[in-house]
This record gives C-alpha cells, sequence and structure tokens, in this order.
C-alpha cells in the first residue's frame, strides 16, 4: 500500500540508517496521508523504534530523505518537530513538577504563553481524565495517568502527526482501554497517527493502516479494513518467520 509522494504527510525515500557497520533500516520507502492511523509492527530489532527517532529529528539517517509536512530532515528539523507529538513507553515528564506545571514548561517550549495556554492546560486535562489531579506531583501518578499526561503533553501544541513508540508498555487493562479511547479520538480530531507496538490484537482493530518491518525493510504494507488479531498473527507470522510479536 502507497499514498502519492506529492500529497503525502510523511514521504520517505531510499531510508538507511545504520550503527558502524550494522544496518537497521535498508533503504525504506514509506509514505504516509494526512488522516492516516498507521500501525507499525515488527520484531525486537526490526528498526520500529529507530524509525520514530528519525521521523521526530532525534537521530540523523545515514542516507536517503525524510520530508514531514513538505519540511526535510534533519536540516528543517526545528519545523519538523513543531509538527510532531511524541508519545514513548518513558513518559518525558518531570516527576517533582505537577502535571499543570510539566504542560506550562512544555507550553512554552513551543512558544504558547498567557491565559490562552492555561485555559488550554485545563481542556486537556479534561480530556485525559487529569482534571482533579492537576496540581498533584507526577511522581505521584500511577503509569496509566503517566501515559494519559503524555498523551495530553504531546497534543498540547496542536500537531500534525502524533508518534507513539510502544506505548502500551507496562499498562493495566483499565488504563490500555482508556488510552484505546484517547487515541480514537485523536484520530476523529483528524490527527495522523504512527504508533509502534507488540499488541496485536489493539493493532488489528484501532488503525486503518498496518506495515510489518522485517530485518529493515517493509514486509508487509496493507489496510487494516477486514482484519481481525488471529488473521493479523498469521500474516506477522509468515512475514518475520516468528510465532508472535512477544
Amino acid at each position: 500500500m502507497s499514498t502519492n509522494s506529492e500529497h503525502a504527510l510523511v514521504d520517505i525515500q531510499g531510508l538507511v540508517k545504520a550503527y558502524d557497520l550494522l544496518p537497521i533500516l535498508r533503504k525504506l520507502d514509506l509514505t504516509i496521508a494526512r488522516g492516516e492511523f498507521v500501525a507499525l509492527l515488527g520484531p525486537n530489532g526490526s528498526g520500529k523504534s529507530t524509525l520514530i527517532r528519525l521521523l521526530c529529528g532525534l537521530s540523523r539517517p545515514t542516507a536517503g530523505l525524510i520530508r514531514i509536512g513538505g519540511w526535510e530532515l534533519p536540516k528543517e528539523s526545528a519545523a519538523v518537530r513543531a509538527q510532531i507529538g511524541l508519545v514513548s513507553h518513558k513518559p518525558l515528564l518531570y516527576d517533582n513538577l505537577s502535571a499543570i506545571e510539566n504542560l506550562q514548561f512544555f507550553g512554552r517550549l513551543y512558544n504558547l504563553s498567557g491565559s490562552g495556554l492555561q485555559a488550554h492546560i485545563q481542556a486537556m486535562l479534561v480530556k485525559v481524565g487529569l482534571a482533579k489531579r492537576g496540581h498533584d506531583l507526577v511522581r505521584t501518578y500511577s503509569r496509566g495517568m503517566l501515559q494519559r499526561l503524555s498523551i495530553a503533553r504531546a497534543l498540547l501544541h496542536n500537531p500534525d502527526i502524533l508518534m507513539l513508540d510502544e506505548p502500551y508498555t507496562g499498562l493495566d487493562q483499565d488504563a490500555s482501554t482508556v488510552l484505546d479511547g484517547l487515541l480514537k479520538e485523536a484520530h476523529a480530531d483528524g490527527r495522523t497517527i504512527l504508533m509502534t507496538t507488540h499488541d496485536l490484537p489493539r493493532a488489528a482493530v484501532l488503525p486503518t493502516r498496518v506495515i510489518i518491518l522485517s530485518r529493515g525493510v517493509i514486509g508487509y504494507d496493507a489496510s487494516a479494513s477486514g482484519l481481525d488479531a488471529l488473521s493479523l498473527a498469521q500474516i506477522y507470522a509468515n512475514v518475520t518467520s516468528m510465532v508472535s510479536a512477544r
């Protein structure tokens, strides 16, 4: 499955990433259209997190072209980062600050300020179900609450793209269900989402498109329409020659 690169929000051509002499991504071509929700699957070491880091401007490619919203990485990384909200299995929050103080800090990083920022912070805390805990220190939060606040942080500057790197890691069933709802809402709001995950049942129902990486190349790329957990597990096993993603 592909998207015309002229109309793609994410356009990757011939992307190579190697560490020393070890290639992680091998001449990867990928386009993602505005409004797509893409699940990126693959075994550990297949290049999923490496790709996220490259797209966020946190790492430099060895070769190839990356454009996001028409801006090229890495030379226009500041413009690209303004379009991206990142959520990973690490919260990327300050433990000794409250939720409100964390969002104030990150808001200022994106040149947001004043009464408008304060109102936006309150609205985001309501959206993620943390309005009553906004003044509590982040170190008192559960794992699920940390991920909800991470979503609020990632969406604070109204980015075009939400990047999620294993966001379900360490979450219990209730917290995972809450995260499901937040991602569905973000997608319904028109957000483009790229999510790496090992959770095949969720990858079969949440996204609009599924990509499987294997040995640094795309082994599968198709619409998620009609998929269920069992059929995706079989496709995954065939593509990666593994029994499961775990």
